[in-house]
């Protein structure tokens, strides 16, 4: 049984004999943040008063003159956590103000909490349901730096097909050639059995997966699939997914990232992130129009196609997203709906005549946002086009691809690079702040960290590629 209360949470800890609790909560960018105390300081009170923790060490949070805060355990979310040598138990947390015991707006579960309340303030649904399809790299090894005076990184994978030619005593071959990694057969695939421990390890800690299978590019690409939920659920288990995943390729002596493009002339990693909105137990999206689509679906897929150069800024949320995202390859950048398509921005899965299966999928994102941040925007946008009725225009189902440039100058792409991106939003968030699910103090902060933390401190730096281009100039 999942322990849902304070009390049942000591009495879950006692049995799991736990000597451990782990605390985690989620900085402003995306990242788990932790500490521990011993088992025996988690009383039934700090479900209510809470730990103290300094919020100016965590990125995009508290300055320093202002930096105590609490974080209040959500007994729902207790698990034993499956990579500490001694028995602990982690929940993750809520964050407040030490002074007004206020939410902290900054909290991004906190704006995934506000996003579901506003869906059903707004009378439209009762549920938003989002299905994430988080693609990663396994690698072997990765090793980079840089200073005034240099700049590297260097990927290493048994799997790379660079790695063909390499004395390996002996070298068997079986290395998947640059976008040729989509579902191979052992012992092409080599992470078959990784995986499938990875997967274990994800339902240890409540997570229901769907599949798992070997990806497009070669090096270890891999996707793991989990079973839809709601908003602020969605969002804890993509953290766990990561967590889970990072950790147990690392006790494999393997390294993970969900970096959109760690590699240059192969697929990126994608995010596909499956849509749908619920009421009293029935499906809203499914309907008589395009696809099988309701009326309502297409409204949302209309404001989620209208906001979406602002919610790249948050479900593309790096530089390194928008070397995926670059028109004429893999990445579906055209701003565009259609069924089956792989090439519109946004499909209709046509897996399954069932109306608890039809949703919309929004191809762009990827794996390195902040999950409850980005399917918050999502909702929020879908919402937006719902309420003042925005048509998405005509489906595209041609190859887009395949189109010429004259043909393609009306359909409309995303965003060139993270800082078009970020001035997207900043003209259009008016739609995320409905319901006071985001803010503007929340905009505001993301835009500026955005800016120079990564926009800037990229920009500025020069590239190793730009050496051979420009050395002899």
């Amino acid at each position: 049984m999942t322990p849902k209360t304070a009390k049942e949470v000591l009495a879950f800890a006692k049995e799991q004999g736990a000597k451990m609790v782990d605390f985690k909560f989620l900085d402003f960018i995306g990242t788990w943040q932790h500490f521990s105390n011993p088992i025996s300081e988690l009383g039934e009170s700090d479900f209510e008063n809470g730990y103290g923790f300094d919020g100016s060490s965590i990125r995009g949070w508290q300055p320093i003159h202002a930096s105590d805060m609490l974080i209040i355990p959500d007994a729902a979310t207790a698990v034993m956590d499956p990579f500490m040598a001694v028995p602990t138990l982690t929940m993750i947390c809520n964050v407040v103000d030490p002074v007004t015991k206020e939410r902290y707006t900054r909290d991004p579960r906190y704006i995934a909490q506000k996003a579901e309340e506003y869906l059903k303030f707004t009378g439209i649904g009762d549920q938003a349901f989002f299905g994430p399809e988080a693609e990663f790299f396994i690698f072997d090894d990765i090793r980079f730096d840089g200073a005034s005076q240099f700049a590297y990184y260097y990927i290493d994978s048994a799997e790379g097909i660079w790695n063909s030619g390499r004395v390996e005593n002996p070298n068997l071959g079986y290395k998947p050639r640059h976008k040729e990694g989509y579902f191979p057969v052992p012992p092409m695939d080599s992470q078959q059995d990784l995986r499938t421990e990875m997967v274990l390890a994800l339902q240890q800690v409540g997570l229901t997966i769907e599949c798992q299978h070997h990806e497009v590019a070669t090096a270890g690409q891999a996707e793991i699939d989990m079973k839809a939920a709601p908003l602020v659920q969605m969002g804890d288990n993509l953290q766990w997914y990561k967590y889970v995943i990072k950790n147990v390729a690392y006790r494999n002596g393997k390294t993970v990232t969900f970096m959109p493009k760690p590699l240059f002339a192969d697929n990126g990693s994608g995010m596909h992130i499956h849509l749908s909105i619920w009421k009293g137990g029935q499906p809203l999206f499914a309907g008589e129009k395009y696809a099988g689509l309701s009326e309502m679906a297409l409204f949302a897929a209309g404001g989620i196609l209208k906001h979406a150069a602002a919610i790249c800024a948050i479900t593309n949320p790096t530089t390194n997203s928008y070397k995926r995202l670059v028109p004429g390859y893999e990445a579906p950048v055209n701003l565009a709906y259609s069924s089956r398509n792989r090439s519109a921005s946004l499909r209709i899965p046509m897996y399954s005549p069932s109306p608890k299966l039809k949703r919309i999928e929004v191809r762009f994102p990827d794996p390195s946002c902040n999950g409850y941040l980005a399917f918050s925007a999502l909702l929020m946008a879908a919402l937006d086009g719902i309420e003042n009725r925005i048509d998405p225009g005509e489906p595209l189902d041609r190859d887009i691809y395949a189109m010429t440039p004259e043909e393609l100058a009306s359909v409309p792409s995303t965003p060139g690079s993270l800082e078009a991106s970020l001035k997207a939003l900043e003209k259009d968030h008016e739609f995320l702040l409905k319901g006071d699910v985001f803010t503007e103090d929340v905009i505001e902060t993301w835009i500026e960290y955005k800016t120079l933390n990564e926009v800037d401190a990229v920009r500025m730096r020069p590239h190793p590629h730009e050496f051979k281009l420009y050395f002899d100039i």
